[in-house]
């Protein structure tokens, strides 16, 4: 069932005792601060919590350069030409973000994001330049009244970024863990954050189910596009991190609005996992969406035709295909020529000719999909959340500068500042003095007989409950089940169908272990995290079918987590506001809806839903 409620809600989080169903830990190490995730965001933080002296591991899921900033091709938005300014740069993400964004945060981005790239310059990130000048060369795209986007290698600028970053993290000499899924956070008596354990795939220096032990754990985790069947997002973007702050007491916010870019290459209607991106800067540069008959539809809906924001265009994309009953519309760059195409765009000139496309001579099939998380764990403009000692950047997190649509090229800049924002934080705090029975970071690996034991930084007031496991291939059928109720546009009734069926998996998973839940109470609804084993007990997989613990069983159960949240929310808002589209509610309505929803789950796994009484978050932290 879900709870709601209205003005501040809950006070500091209280861990919900919910953990993965795992092997114990049979390794661990000891740091000052864990970061998890290695995109722009992660490493950031990283850099600077070890310039500060912190002893910091960076744990990732795949390899150091192998997250979501790589995939990045417009670039990076801050207020770097002549005649540009932050206050230009605020407006503009305000409009974009539909009522919904915290201005503080927004202001915050802006002000500090020109020094912010230019220290990212000083760590090595080279960037496109103006012909014949040093200067930064700079484009516009969708809801940016200037040129204000730095880019790198045409169309590579998130490749450009990471390359920079992971060979700062190298040349720093800091310890890493690649291939390594994060699986729930650990907690001292006081509840506060004391590290997180983790499952290495294949061998190397640690192997299996093991914990990093650190007062501070900053998660970078990215996204959580595979939750839809089509996203622009890698494999690895399953809601790890949304749904271990969700286990770990933490609140989220804004999960609703997920943003589908309006251009992403279209390959068909059984086209499933990540699909090729094709960047808002190809309209920045001029290109122009048409219909079959070559008609520009976006002239006349908005004073910045192609350029409008992303909510608009994809909400024009799919009016025109369902008029025209057809699955997708074009991106016509024709008038560029090859050599434009070759010289500012290679990386989408490859991708177009693989499938078959030349954008040289014909227009590129475009068709919105799931992009970007504008919500996410919530915090505050140092990155705290509700949890003490954990915090969270990049798109993991809720800042509030997105509000209720992203503007573009902002989340490269939002993953820099406040990385370096939360770095700052953590250098402020007294160092932690050496945990006795903790293997330092940089001394040798620990042995199962010496390693600290995970039980003794788990929060005794909170009995852990193992979580039931879905099968690996439950992961396609939540896929399916978001596209259809909860994707671009959305309705009570298809909201409805997808909470029943997700609420069918959550209960199928249940019975495999043998363990039967609770009776909902009269009037529940399907959105909750239902039904819960003894407290404190693990369940017994009784059905020869029940899925043993590994990577793809916890990916499949931290997806269905996001997507009850996410659908919950989406049933609750009653309105189309930015990228969250009613189609029963068609109007935004700011009387009743402008403000956000802070879910927490219980130890029940109930979901629990308060309801801010403005635009503007509270403190994450109690003064």
């Amino acid at each position: 069932m879900t709870a709601t409620g209205t003005g501040t809600g809950p006070g500091p989080a209280a861990g919900t005792g919910i953990r993965l169903t795992a092997p114990a830990p049979g390794w661990s190490i000891a740091a000052d601060v864990v970061v998890v995730g290695s995109g722009v965001a992660g490493l950031t933080a990283a850099l600077r919590c070890a310039a500060a002296g912190r002893r910091t591991v960076v744990v990732t899921k795949a390899r150091l350069d192998d997250g979501s900033t790589r995939w990045a091709q417009g670039g990076i938005a801050a207020a770097l030409g002549d005649g540009d300014t932050p206050e230009q740069h605020l407006a503009d993400t305000l409009v974009a973000g539909a009522g919904l964004c915290d201005e503080a945060a927004v202001r915050t981005l802006v002000t500090e994001g020109p020094d912010a790239v230019h220290r990212l310059i000083g760590t090595g990130a080279r960037f496109d330049t103006a012909p014949g000048s040093d200067e930064i060369a700079l484009t516009r795209e969708g809801g940016h009244h200037r040129r204000r986007i730095a880019h790198a290698g045409g169309d590579a600028t998130g490749a450009e970024i990471s390359r920079a970053l992971v060979e700062a993290v190298r040349a720093a000499g800091l310890r890493t863990i690649e291939n390594a899924l994060v699986l729930d956070l650990l907690t001292d008596a006081d509840g506060r954050t004391a590290g997180v354990t983790l499952h290495v795939m294949g061998e190397g220096q640690h192997d299996g189910v093991g914990a990093v032990h650190a007062p501070a754990v900053v998660l970078a985790t990215g996204g959580m596009g595979q939750v839809f069947s089509a996203t622009t997002n890698p494999a690895v973007s399953t809601g790890d991190g949304v749904a271990l702050a969700l286990r770990a007491g933490a609140e989220v916010s804004d999960l609703e609005f997920v943003q589908f870019h309006p251009t992403v290459l279209y390959l068909g209607p059984e086209a499933e996992g990540q699909q090729p991106l094709i960047s808002e800067a190809v309209r920045g540069e001029g290109g122009h969406l048409v219909d079959a008959d070559g008609t520009r539809f976006m002239v006349g809906q908005h004073e910045l035709a192609e350029l409008a924001p992303r909510d608009i265009v994809a909400k024009a994309i799919m009016g025109r295909a369902h008029e025209q009953g057809v699955e997708h519309m074009y991106l016509d760059g024709r008038h560029f020529g090859a050599q434009m195409w070759e010289s500012r765009f290679p990386t989408i000139l490859a991708a177009c000719r693989s499938h078959g496309i030349d954008p040289v001579t014909e227009p590129i099939p475009v068709a919105p999909a799931a992009h970007y998380a504008s919500g996410g764990v919530r915090t505050d403009l140092r990155g705290r959340t509700t949890v003490p000692g954990l915090y969270a950047c990049g798109e993991v997190a809720c800042t509030g500068v997105h509000g209720a649509n992203r503007l573009a090229s902002n989340s490269l800049l939002e993953g820099l500042v406040f990385a370096e924002r939360i770095a700052a934080d953590i250098a402020g705090t007294p160092a932690p003095e050496a945990t006795p029975n903790s293997t330092p970071a940089d001394g040798p690996d620990p042995t199962p007989a010496t390693a600290p034991d995970p039980a003794r930084a788990t929060a005794p007031s909170a009995p852990r409950t193992a979580l039931p496991l879905l099968a690996p291939d439950t992961r396609t059928a939540v896929q399916r089940i978001m596209t259809a109720g909860a994707g671009v546009l959305r309705s009570a009734a298809s909201l409805a169908r997808a909470a029943a069926e997700l609420d069918r998996l959550h209960r199928e998973a249940t019975a495999a272990t043998g363990r039967p839940g609770r009776a909902e109470p009269a009037g529940a609804t399907a959105t909750g995290i239902a039904t819960t084993p003894a407290a404190g007990s693990a369940p017994t997989p009784t059905d020869p079918k029940a899925p043993e613990p590994g990577v793809e069983a916890w990916e499949a159960t931290n997806l269905l987590c996001v997507a009850r949240v996410l659908v919950a929310a989406a049933q609750r808002r009653e309105e189309t506001r930015g990228c969250h589209w009613r189609e029963d509610h068609p109007d935004r309505d700011d009387a009743l809806w402008r403000r956000h929803f802070r879910v927490t789950l219980d130890a029940d796994r109930a979901l629990t839903l308060h309801t801010t009484a403005t635009a503007d978050f509270p403190p994450t932290v109690t003064p």
